[in-house]
Parts: C-alpha cells; sequence; structure tokens
C-alpha cells in the first residue's frame, strides 16, 4: 500500500486545486498557499486543503511540494520550496521545460536541485481558477516529467503523480518543449487567430455566431483561455512555438494554392491523409482505475442538472465526480459523469430513458 505524503500546492488555480483534491482522495494531508487571498480561500472551500499564511509555511514539513504558479513565478517558488522544505521534492506544473530549468539555475541560493523534478501534467481546460477544479482533471492523464533529473527524486514524483490517479511519462526537457509546441500551444495560437479573424473581419455581421456550427464553435474553444496565462507560456516557449507556426502556415498555404488552382483532387487527397492521422490517434487513457467516464451534452436550460442526477439516482448509480462544461456562447454544455466501472451500462441506459445521449469516454 502507497504510503501517506504531506503534499504542498503552492499556487491554487485550477491545476493546483485538482492536485490537492486527487491528493486528498488518496489519503493524503494537503497544505497550499496562493499570493491571491481569495482564490486560496475558494481552493480551500473546494478541496479541503489547508491554508497557509507564507510559502514557507506552506511546505514546512512536506514530502511532496507542487509548484503551480504562473510560469514566471516558477522558478523562484521552486527555489523557495527547496530551501524551506529540506526533505522534500519538489515539481512543477508549467507547460514550458526548458526554460522554467534554466531559470531556475540561475536563482541566487536555489538549495539543493537535485531534489527537483520538472512536471506538466497535459490536462485542464479553457477554464481557469480554482472554482472549475476537480480530481478528475487528473484522472488517466499524461503528466510528463524531465527525464534528466535525479533518478531518486523522479521515482519519487513518479510514485505520487501515479497514486493520485495520473500517468507519469519521462521525456527529454528540450524534446518535451518542442512537442506541447505542437500538441497543445499550437492549437491554442491556431484557435485564437480564428476568432480573431472572425471577430474583426466580419465584425459587421450580428449573424455571425447565429451561423457558426459546432465545428467554429469546436475550434475556437480555447480562444476562451487566459490571456496571461498564455502569453507566459507563449513567450517561454518561443523557439518551439514559432518553428511550429511557420509549419502550420505552410500547410495552410499548401491548402490555399490547391483551393485556387480548382484541384479538387489534391484537395481531397490532403484532407484524406489528415483524416486518416486523426483516426489513427491513440484512443483516450484509462481514467482512474474502476471508474467510467460518461460524456452528456445538455441543453442550457434551469433544472437540467438535476434530471441527470436524478436519472443516476433512480438507477441506483452513485455519482464519483461530475463536471459541467459550458458553452461561452451559451444554449448548450456538456456533462462529464464519473461512475463506478461496473455501473456505466445502468447508468448510460438511464440517461437515454431520459432522452439524454451519453458517450463513453473511458
Amino acid at each position: 500500500m502507497t504510503s501517506a505524503d504531506r503534499v504542498a500546492v503552492v499556487g491554487t488555480g485550477l491545476i493546483g486545486t485538482s492536485v490537492a483534491m486527487a491528493a486528498g482522495r488518496v489519503g493524503d494531508a494537503v497544505r497550499g498557499f496562493d499570493t491571491d487571498a481569495d482564490a486560496l480561500a475558494r481552493a480551500t472551500e473546494r478541496s479541503g486543503l489547508t491554508p497557509s499564511g507564507t510559502l514557507e509555511e506552506c511546505v514546512a514539513g512536506a514530502t511532496v511540494v507542487v509548484v503551480s504558479t504562473p510560469i514566471p513565478a516558477v522558478p523562484g517558488a521552486v527555489a523557495e520550496a527547496l530551501r524551506s522544505a529540506p526533505y522534500a521534492v519538489v515539481t512543477d506544473v508549467a507547460s514550458v521545460k526548458s526554460h522554467v530549468a534554466s531559470e531556475l539555475r540561475g536563482v541566487a541560493g536555489a538549495g539543493d536541485l537535485s531534489r527537483y523534478v520538472g512536471g506538466h501534467p497535459m490536462g485542464g481546460s479553457e477554464r481557469s481558477g480554482p472554482d472549475h477544479a476537480s480530481a478528475s482533471v487528473l484522472d488517466g492523464i499524461v503528466w510528463a516529467l524531465d527525464e534528466g533529473a535525479d533518478a531518486r527524486a523522479l521515482e519519487r514524483v513518479e510514485a505520487f503523480v501515479a497514486k493520485i490517479g495520473a500517468r507519469p511519462v519521462r521525456l527529454d526537457a528540450e524534446r518535451h518543449d518542442r512537442l506541447v509546441a505542437m500538441v497543445s500551444h499550437l492549437p491554442q495560437v491556431a484557435s485564437t487567430a480564428l476568432m480573431g479573424v472572425a471577430a474583426t473581419e466580419e465584425a459587421g455581421e450580428p449573424e455571425l455566431l447565429l451561423l457558426a456550427a459546432g465545428g467554429f464553435r469546436d475550434l475556437t474553444r480555447l480562444a476562451a483561455s487566459s490571456p496571461h496565462l498564455w502569453s507566459d507560456i507563449l513567450v517561454a516557449n518561443g523557439d518551439a512555438i514559432g518553428r511550429a507556426i511557420s509549419l502550420y502556415v505552410e500547410r495552410l498555404t499548401r491548402l490555399r494554392e490547391m483551393v485556387e488552382a480548382g484541384d479538387a483532387g489534391e484537395v481531397e487527397r490532403a484532407f484524406g491523409e489528415a483524416k486518416d492521422a486523426r483516426l489513427s490517434l491513440a484512443a483516450k487513457p484509462q481514467v482512474k482505475a474502476g471508474v467510467a467516464v460518461l460524456q452528456v451534452p445538455v441543453p442550457d436550460r434551469p433544472g437540467v442538472l438535476a434530471e441527470v442526477t436524478a436519472a443516476m439516482s433512480q438507477a441506483g448509480v452513485n455519482i464519483e465526480d461530475l463536471q459541467i462544461v459550458h458553452s461561452p456562447e451559451g444554449g448548450r454544455g456538456t456533462v462529464h459523469l464519473t461512475v463506478a466501472a461496473g455501473a456505466s451500462p445502468d447508468a448510460e441506459r438511464a440517461l437515454r430513458d431520459r432522452w439524454f445521449e451519453p458517450i463513453r469516454l473511458a
């Protein structure tokens, strides 16, 4: 049986609070600190963590410290945690690893860097803050860890990550930054650019959003993300994201040339190759053992959530976790229900009886 940790979470936004909830779920004692007192209070109410007045107080006596601050604050917070928690392993959740490691080496008196393991949980959403946190945010997600870290510290962080429900994967820091530039950072840029084009070029067309179908809404969902957060990320990973944007522009240019030339065969071939590549993507990793996640599209109207929970109650299915993802345009949303794997068929049947259309994700 895995022993309990004393966990310190520095930064109580979406990911930090989700870590606190996941750690509390497995019996770890969790303390939290945030320079934003309001965010800390909301995280405390949502997760049950013990709030601390200072970073030093938060990490004192910890065995695992998770730094979940914005990227510019990560090196300083990691250094302070290493100094103030001499027996803890310290990790972070920043989505750019090389920049953080380089900055950390320049922090005076950073302490024993052998206890630091750079990390990046590949989870979250366009919504931010502790109010949208959930332990299920981490269930089954890939959590990248710097393979160049000290072996003992890396093993300790891997054990913690696995214990709270995620899947640790070792990656070289520079390779990590190059890969996430393509699969995480570039989608954000593309979504933001598309929304910007529609908002400025068609500003005088009030029917624009009325005509926007699912494709436009899905592709621009990320444009609702935190501008401050993404500004920090893109600047920190500037070289890699610059290369990814250039490759994307080249691909768009080639498609434009095919369309303008009226070459239907080449257009179809390009779409076919992309479709085959998309279908070959691996299925979503399994969530925490023993549970299933149901995605339930719902209309945005009073009482709909009560209908979902009533269906589970009448079917005798316990809801292990529940998340609501609202559409920023209104009119619809998605409920993510986590139930015991064995109860999934009953849950799906009960939902369909009420005219919902659940999709089992895992």
